[in-house]
């Protein structure tokens, strides 16, 4: 198999969990939220969905189990932040730190365990298409199922009523309260469900892409999810794409060095981030016009209307 489509298919293994991640900040942020501790929520997805699967056998298990860990770290999010009112960068980091530590006390001795997870799927005729075959249609069941929710959560944001309103409580929250809803309750739900989103996310790298549980095994990748909703300017559809880009960022050095390619591997671990730092650099403030109304209060420090 050439460099090229091995870091093609590496794209899509190792973006398919910040894919997810960055669906489920888009949900958040879109209602005026944002929440930095998207790997927070990633960590404990990945080491809820692990131990669910080692104890049950059932990798699909293990992903209800991801979300919902996932969403519990997203619910306190939302109640320090909507309904007590503090400070969102705060909440999401302290959030963070509190999961690191959590999946570091609960998560040891799981570290080294076998487990069978998903494994890779080969679509018949599909996967046989040259090129694009074992690019896209050799790969796990969570990648399949992201195929299909990038235009989920397209479709529900934009064509939806309940995107309406969730869209309406990042832009017109005071439009929400004259109509009779309550903003709390539509961003406490879009908090959540983002939330669990970023925990299936981490259950990827549990469950599919590593087989495997170690500490602070999410390594960034939801502080690049968060980054890459700014790339995407808050459009689903453009996550796929960005996602893939960091995906391919991560492949490049397990790539080279399956070829002898002699690079220092701590260089090349460097490289995502290297390449987020790049991407918000170059776009500078120019997206922050296309964020919602309310999320640039957020980013401006001024109170939130609710």
């Amino acid at each position: 198999m050439s460099l090229i489509i091995d870091v093609l298919v590496g794209a899509v293994r190792g973006g398919t969990s910040i894919m997810y991640a960055g669906l489920g900040e888009t949900v958040s942020e879109r209602s005026g939220v944002i929440n930095l501790g998207t790997e927070g929520s990633m960590l404990v997805g990945a080491l809820g969905g692990y131990i669910v699967c080692a104890e049950t056998g059932n990798p699909w298990l293990g992903v209800l189990g991801a979300a919902a860990a996932g969403a519990l770290i997203g619910l306190m999010h939302a109640i320090l932040v909507v309904w007590r009112g503090a400070n969102q960068f705060a909440s999401g980091l302290t959030l963070l730190f509190l999961s690191l530590g959590l999946t570091a006390l609960y998560g040891a001795k799981y570290v080294g365990d076998s487990i069978s997870g998903f494994q890779i799927w080969s679509i018949p005729l599909l996967s046989d298409i040259p090129f694009i075959g074992p690019i896209l249609f050799r790969q796990d069941p969570l990648v399949y199922c992201s195929y299909l929710l990038v235009p989920a959560v397209w479709f529900v944001l934009f064509r939806t009523r309940a995107g309406l309103l969730l869209r309406t409580a990042g832009e017109r929250s005071d439009a929400l309260n004259v109509n009779g809803y309550s903003v709390k309750k539509v961003r406490t739900v879009a908090v959540v469900v983002g939330a669990a989103l970023a925990g299936v996310g981490g259950a990827h790298l549990s469950i599919a892409y590593t087989n495997s549980w170690f500490e602070n095994m999410v390594a960034g990748r939801g502080f690049i999810a968060v980054a890459l909703v700014i790339f995407a300017s808050w459009n689903p559809i453009r996550i796929l794409g960005g996602a893939y880009l960091f995906g391919a960022a991560l492949a490049l050095g397990p790539a080279l060095q399956a070829r002898g390619v002699s690079i220092n591997q701590f260089a090349l671990a460097a490289v995502p981030f290297l390449l987020t730092l790049a991407v918000l650099a170059i776009l500078g403030k120019r997206t922050l016009f296309a964020a919602p109304a309310e999320l640039r209060r957020v980013f401006e420090n001024a109170p939130p209307d609710t």
